[in-house]
């Protein structure tokens, strides 16, 4: 059920990612994405959640998640455009996030890009039997520290699986060998959020949309996995 769940959330993502491109307003991806998720027999697990009004997330620029999808939101050339997604099937959970750049991609976003993407493969494969929730951590925060930049503090991965968000925090910083000790069959998303610049975060009107306090750009990858013998066995790849 997890990898079934898992497969609807990556094929979510798939569809998106072919959306996002000038002119389309956030509201427009919001409302594919809630078609999608139901016609693939899923419920928008976002939707709702603690009075949540949208289906997915659509952050811009220097908003790292929970940005809301509005009408009046259209995505413009040169936006970091980063989509959060959660998926309900029969009573199981999956949630995946990733970012996509509209347009001629400058060297420094493509950095920003690519050390977020790579941060969370390195958490990954810290998510072994034996290991700690802390081995995830401290294996983000390095990999995304020895690039120059920062990951957020103030949102973290989670457990999930059976609830949307379950036990334990996962963090994207930490030190190694702290934390819960992980076991097999533990499923967990695993999501750096990780800033061009300082890591502290503003909140806006809204009550939702986190962004970067310096006003730097933000890129925000997730997956979610079940810890194995040998490390993270992606379930929404």
């Amino acid at each position: 059920m997890i990898r079934t769940v898992g497969k609807i959330a990556a094929q979510v993502v798939y569809y998106l990612r072919r959306m996002i491109r000038e002119g389309v307003s956030t509201l427009t991806l919001d409302k594919e994405a809630y078609k999608f998720i139901r016609k693939n027999g899923a419920r928008p697990a976002f939707l709702g959640y603690n009075g949540y009004p949208a289906t997915i997330c659509v952050s811009l620029n220097d908003e790292i998640v929970h940005g809301i999808p509005r009408e009046e939101r259209i995505l413009k050339n040169q936006d970091l455009v980063s989509i959060d997604i959660g998926v309900e099937y029969k009573g199981f959970y999956a949630d995946t996030a990733f970012s996509s750049f509209i347009g001629r991609m400058p060297s420094g976003v493509k950095l920003l890009m690519e050390t977020t993407k790579r941060a969370l493969m390195e958490g990954i494969k810290k998510a072994k039997e034996g290991n700690f929730v802390g081995d995830i951590s401290a294996a983000v925060q390095k990999y995304v520290e020895g690039k120059g930049f920062s990951v957020i503090r103030d949102f973290v991965g989670h457990g999930t699986g059976k609830k949307l968000h379950d036990d334990p925090q996962v963090p994207n910083f930490g030190n190694p060998g702290e934390g819960v000790q992980l076991k097999t069959g533990m499923v967990l998303a695993i999501e750096p959020m990780v800033s061009a610049g300082d890591f502290r975060v503003n909140i806006d009107d809204d009550g939702w949309t986190a962004r970067t306090a310096d006003g730097s750009l933000a890129c925000h990858f997730e997956h979610t996995i079940m810890v194995s013998e040998r490390g993270g066995v992606i379930i929404t790849r």
